[in-house]
């Protein structure tokens, strides 16, 4: 039971404040009390961290009667009734606690930002920064004091409107990383433990920033689908391909939470797979955490790791090419931010790619044919949906060999007008092949080579247009030849159904050669892909025997929502 009173003792250096009584009966509660006295003993050196960043704990009050079995009462600081799910879950949340918190120069100050106000997805990016290196910077005070939180959640987590702090609970529930003992097993253990707990506590900041940027997660029913997405081993990196029809399902008009994620060429995103990476060890720390560029304002300047780098170049390809305006600026952008992956391409060996490369893919641009309708005039009303190209590891091989199977899902709509109401026949076309993975090289022509050999004018133009391109930068020559993965491809096994209106053969045939007109021809022939150049747990790059490449985003098989 829970009681708001003030201290009326003239003697207590508490006079004349509010605090909250909580009356713990259960064995449960009165452990976990009794464990926040014990939590305030140890943290005791740094009181001024300690009354910032947790719920201020002043004492007890003990029975009467002088019992152990007895309900005791915790004696803590008052910070306002709400917590921080309270605050969400309010329909003007953003405006409320902005005038709640007072905003002022200072508090932007500490995020790196210069300036209040502005759209509303600028003033919620802000907020979210607030909250959430006020968050870090609490459980990183425990964590440098051997301490783990084990119970971050919303409505544990309080905001302080007098000190404007963020509050992460009384810690009744505080675990010690290390236990008393001087065996060399149980301090291996030790350190193994604190990895655990320093994760798990990471795993649970990363719930919480989910929910504080994409309102939807406040659904239980969404929430739900969202955990279960990483309970299943699915990579992190991910949740955007994931998470993208449910946020556009209620709002066509553009996401907040999305818009704020896919800042800072998907920052955000990165930020919220190495809080929730499926290995604790890949998990990030806070410190490392309060570092990242998604946490760190226009001020601030930030050295971006490699890893962020190559994640921007794939998350600003992924951004054009939702744009859906393929003017030749844009096709040569994404063409460039495609060679530029290819170079830092982190995963080199045939192991990595063995690894990596079984899953679900979807195609999201070619850069040789433009995946669906263009401004040419179809012979039938055909719309192409998703393309899938999905790698399974072969149960009787020494894991050299992969199945292939490339899925197109397609929609034939009747009549030579295109109808307002697009619904129609829908149809798959599957093509099934096996491969072996080999260790390649892809070699780039010099200019001693194209003048001593007989080089064809289309080989030509795309060395020189790749040149150029290089020029600009600090390395003037590219590389004259980088790793990647050979595709070697055995029997070829084509299937397509369609609709049951369409029962004439004639039109089935114009049907299939429409789908191959808007289908780049590797996705048919799958043959025809040659090499894998770049792959990593989010992002593929396939190369065709026509030089054209096909950027791939991994796609989880629980996408249905």
């Amino acid at each position: 039971m829970i009681f708001e009173a003030t201290v009326s003792n003239p003697d207590n250096m508490l006079y004349n404040a509010r605090v909250v009584l909580r009356q713990l009966k259960s064995t449960q509660a009165q452990r976990r009390g009794r464990r926040a006295l014990e939590v305030l003993k140890k943290l005791a050196r740094r009181q001024l961290m300690y009354h910032c960043y947790s719920l201020q704990v002043y004492g007890f009050v003990s029975p009467i009667s002088g019992e152990d079995d007895e309900s005791f009462t915790l004696v803590h600081g008052y910070h306002g009734s709400y917590s921080l799910q309270h605050w969400l879950q309010l329909t003007d949340w953003l405006p409320t606690l902005e005038a709640a918190l007072t905003l002022d120069e200072e508090c932007v100050r500490r995020i790196g930002d210069d300036k209040l106000g502005g759209p509303a997805v600028t003033r919620q990016l802000r907020l979210t920064r607030i909250l959430m290196r006020d968050l870090l910077i609490g459980v990183n005070y425990l964590h440098s004091h051997g301490l783990a939180h084990t119970e971050l959640r919303l409505e544990n987590v309080h905001i302080s409107l007098v000190d404007r702090h963020v509050k992460v609970g009384i810690l009744g529930n505080a675990v010690d990383f290390y236990e008393n003992s001087t065996n060399s097993s149980a301090t291996d253990g030790n350190i193994n433990r604190r990895q655990l707990m320093i994760a798990f506590d990471m795993r649970c900041v990363g719930f919480i920033m989910a929910k504080m940027v994409l309102r939807e997660l406040m659904d239980s029913s969404i929430f739900i689908k969202f955990k279960t997405f990483l309970f299943k081993g699915n990579c992190p990196s991910g949740l955007r391909e994931f998470l993208l029809p449910i946020l556009y399902r209620d709002s066509h008009s553009g996401n907040a939470g999305l818009q704020i994620l896919d800042r800072n060429w998907g920052a955000g995103w990165n930020l919220l797979s190495l809080l929730l990476a499926t290995k604790p060890s890949e998990r990030i720390s806070c410190v490392d955490a309060l570092r990242h560029p998604f946490l760190c304002g226009p001020k601030w300047r930030v050295d971006s790791s490699m890893d962020l780098i190559r994640w921007g170049l794939g998350s600003t390809a992924v951004r054009i090419v939702e744009d859906y305006i393929y003017v030749p600026r844009q096709r040569n952008r994404i063409a460039y931010f495609i060679e530029l992956m290819e170079l830092l391409n982190p995963h080199l060996r045939r192991k990595n790619w063995v690894d990596l490369l079984p899953g679900r893919w979807r195609l999201l641009y070619c850069t040789g044919r433009h995946l669906g309708l263009t401004l040419r005039q179809p012979s039938l009303r055909v719309l192409i949906g998703n393309a899938y190209l999905t790698f399974t590891q072969a149960s009787d091989s020494d894991g050299s060999t992969l199945l292939l199977a490339s899925d197109i899902d397609f929609k034939v709509m009747p009549g030579q007008q295109w109808p307002h109401d697009k619904s129609g026949d829908l149809g798959n076309l599957q093509v099934k092949s096996s491969l072996k993975l080999a260790f390649g090289r892809r070699l780039y022509l010099r200019e001693e080579d194209i003048e001593s050999q007989n080089i064809s004018s289309q080989e030509f133009v795309a060395r020189k247009t790749y040149g150029k391109k290089w020029k600009k930068g600090k390395t003037k020559e590219p590389p004259f030849s980088l790793p990647a993965a050979k595709l070697i491809f055995g029997d070829i096994d084509v299937s397509v159904s369609l609709g049951s209106s369409q029962s004439n053969v004639d039109v089935a045939q114009r049907v299939i050669q429409e789908v191959r007109t808007q289908i780049p021809p590797e996705m048919f022939d799958v043959s025809k892909l040659v090499c894998g150049t770049y792959v990593d747990s989010r992002m593929m790059v396939l190369r065709g025997v026509s030089g054209s490449a096909l950027l791939f985003t991994r796609s989880p098989y629980t996408a249905e929502c």
